[in-house]
């Protein structure tokens, strides 16, 4: 059997948690600032044409949601005063307090970070596409963050298929819940690499020629209803879990292996 080398960090991440109430809070974890090569090199397995040219991005500091939103979470946030349109309080295929919310679009997601800001009076907001990658990576510039590879002990993914020398493993058909694996990154960041994808701000642009290098998110001059998505999901095969891999989907659409974290800029200063 192939070894699978796995990276697996100790360290003390600085986070702030925010008081939904009814016991139910969301950890927000500091993300320090730097500059990173957003994208896939050539020699990556399985890389893509949109994930090129590689470019250097500086990322000033933000706080990252520790989990993408709970089921719990969605819940305490969609019961607070409409700001733009209504949110269903209970949208999830897959039920469970502690799993990640799903079929959300993601005019659902920007709904939600409006009234969570209302709410904490801090600005929550979607990731850029740059912030989401250089959170995932996390200092690293393998494929995964953990490593060269993925298995189903690490990531909930369709473990029929494998990436490198990784193995076959499991395909659990459905979401899992947040940090239910145990591995997190550097950043101390749980969930990065499958389980659901992860709306971001940004539009959709096929390649990265003309991207910004400010870490701000791409948005077009022309109106456009595709966004991002990052992550991979429950459903992918494991090269769609890659740090660099980029998806994207109808800003109006919702599906039951989409979600997405949040981010606070703020927060960090205060």
């Amino acid at each position: 059997m192939p070894k699978t080398i796995i990276n697996r960090y100790k360290k003390t991440a600085q986070y702030f948690t925010e008081d939904l109430g009814n016991g139910i809070e969301l950890e927000m974890v500091l993300i320090s600032g730097g500059s990173f090569i957003m994208g896939s090199p050539k020699e990556e397995l399985e890389s893509e044409n949109d994930e090129k040219p590689q470019h250097e991005v500086t990322i000033k500091p933000f706080c990252f949601g520790k989990y993408p939103v709970t089921q719990a979470q969605w819940q305490a946030v969609a019961a607070l005063p409409q700001v733009n349109q209504e949110l269903k309080l209970d949208p999830s295929r897959f039920k469970g307090a502690n799993r990640p919310v799903e079929s959300v679009s993601w005019h659902d997601a920007v709904e939600f970070c409006a009234r969570l800001s209302n709410y904490s009076q801090r600005p929550y907001r979607l990731p850029s596409e740059a912030e989401w990658e250089y959170a995932c990576r996390a200092g690293t510039t393998t494929p995964f963050h953990f490593g060269e590879t993925i298995t189903t002990d690490l990531a909930n993914y369709d473990g029929n298929y494998t990436y490198g020398d990784g193995v076959k493993g499991i395909d659990r058909g459905e979401t899992t819940e947040v940090g239910s694996f145990k591995i997190a990154n550097e950043f101390g960041l749980y969930d990065m690499h499958g389980n659901v994808w992860e709306w971001c701000q940004d539009d959709w642009h096929d390649s990265y020629e003309g991207a910004p290098t400010d870490g701000s998110a791409w948005i077009s001059n022309k109106e456009s209803s595709d966004k991002m998505l990052r992550g991979g999901s429950w459903l992918s095969n494991p090269e769609n879990c890659r740090s660099a891999y980029r998806s994207n989907f109808d800003a109006g659409f919702d599906d039951d292996n989409r979600g997405f974290r949040v981010v606070c800029v703020a927060a960090w200063t205060q």
